[in-house]
């Protein structure tokens, strides 16, 4: 079966499911999209401190950044001095929709998790 633009291969979405059952067991319970851009916006800031409100939107903001780059919408800028890495924008990501965004996140979220070995692919 190939997979359209709103929907994920088969391979990638055995691996999502892995992914979120991994995590269930982890942390007790089911990640929402929340949740998984919150782990990796906190693993790309390389810190676990607390958080006011404003900055947990910024953690959302530097994990989208991250898995959008895979896609070549935005360019690592640089860190700055309190540790926070930057993005530039260099295309705007084409969504048609909300589902088209979540697949699309999906399948980044899956990258980001083989490329930095962050789950057992054995399990």
């Amino acid at each position: 079966m190939i997979a359209t633009k709103n929907e994920l291969d088969e391979e990638t979405k055995l691996k999502w499911y892995k992914i979120i059952f991994q995590l269930k067991k982890q942390f007790g319970k089911k990640p929402d999209m929340n949740g998984l851009l919150y782990l990796i916006g906190l693993r790309e800031l390389g810190t676990s401190r607390n958080m006011n409100k404003e900055e947990k939107m910024d953690l959302f903001h530097v994990a989208t950044c991250k898995l959008l780059s895979y896609d070549g919408y935005y360019t690592y800028s640089h860190t700055d001095a309190e540790g926070w890495p930057h993005y530039t924008l260099t295309r705007k990501p084409e969504f048609t929709d909300l589902l088209g965004q979540e697949i699309l996140l999906r399948k980044l979220i899956v990258r980001y998790f083989d490329e930095n070995e962050l789950y057992d692919d054995e399990e």
